[in-house]
């Protein structure tokens, strides 16, 4: 990291709330705008949950991105509640970055976002994300189906794209400008402001989305039961400390759990080995993980659940 005073004359820093439907690459995005991964990822819908905040410092700013759940018609208690975190975000930000799918038409659920954006006195800048997945020859097609849909605005649009780093640096120096002029409100090592149990959590889920079938990712939350540092007589590498972890799954039925725990807890030793693994890349050091399954009847409509596992809707 340069050296730099971000006290300096012109140094800008603000909060930018990514929004947009389910699957449309927002925590794709915002991994590659950070330049590491602080956002759990999946092709499943609905995979952020979380109002996750994260921060990338440069020499002239500090952008606070914060990462919503994507806003669609919910159909529980849960749904509910991530729609109300997101909609409510809007309102927390100093600019709203619209990530739109830039490999699809627009459809309704795009025009709902947009209609709701209309009603807030902010900023917009507009990403196509996935550009990557657009042939040479729809692409003309494209950018006229969205300039149609965001017509009578001067939201600015981006084409880019989370996998290729197509059009990101032009995206954060667009996003840079828009900043209000302002101090670091992090430290610049900071990228993610997540406690570290919810983190774990998260990359324990991401593997549940990754390995298990359509009925299951939906169903599932974590709850992280204990996180404690082993001292090195005790951990298997005598010569080096280890982090245990344990962690309970909840699923909404028995036939989920035995689909989560697999033949001879098979899937569930699969799914731990991912997520250990993602783990001592976060905590950069070895770790111990020990997962239980728990049938929870209709955890996703019970309002002190939800709040238990830290789904506020706010």
């Amino acid at each position: 990291m340069p050296s730099f005073d971000p006290l300096m004359m012109g140094y800008r820093s603000g909060f930018v709330g990514l929004i947009g439907r389910p699957n449309v690459g927002k925590s794709s995005l915002i991994n590659k705008l950070v330049g590491q991964k602080v956002a759990i990822t999946s092709p499943v819908a609905q995979t952020t949950r979380n109002r996750l905040r994260a921060i990338l410092t440069t020499p002239k700013a500090q952008l606070v991105m914060v990462d919503t759940p994507g806003i669609h018609k919910p159909h529980h208690l849960l749904g509910e509640r991530l729609v109300k975190s997101a909609r409510s975000a809007i309102g927390e930000v100093d600019l709203v970055l619209l990530i739109l799918e830039g490999s699809k038409i627009p459809g309704k659920g795009d025009r709902y976002i947009v209609n709701l954006l209309k009603q807030q006195n902010l900023p917009v800048l507009v990403a196509l994300n996935k550009w990557d997945l657009v042939d040479k020859e729809q692409q003309r097609e494209v950018e006229v189906a969205y300039s149609n849909l965001l017509e009578g605005f001067s939201w600015a649009i981006y084409q880019c794209s989370a996998i290729t780093g197509e059009g990101c640096n032009d995206l954060i120096d667009a996003l840079v400008n828009y900043l209000p002029e302002g101090p670091q409100l992090y430290p610049p090592e900071l990228v993610c402001d997540q406690p570290e149990r919810v983190l774990l959590g998260e990359l324990i889920r991401e593997q549940v989305l990754h390995h298990t079938r359509e009925e299951i990712p939906h169903s599932v939350a974590v709850m992280v039961d204990r996180v404690e540092e082993l001292p090195s007589s005790k951990a298997r590498n005598k010569a080096q400390s280890c982090t245990a972890v344990l962690a309970t799954v909840l699923v909404e039925r028995n036939s989920q759990k035995g689909i989560l725990i697999g033949k001879g807890g098979a899937m569930l030793k699969l799914i731990g080995q991912g997520a250990r693994i993602q783990m001592q890349n976060l905590i950069d050091g070895p770790v111990y993980l020990e997962l239980f399954v728990k049938v929870v009847p209709a955890w996703r409509s019970k309002p002190a659940r939800l709040t238990e596992l830290g789904y506020e809707g706010n």
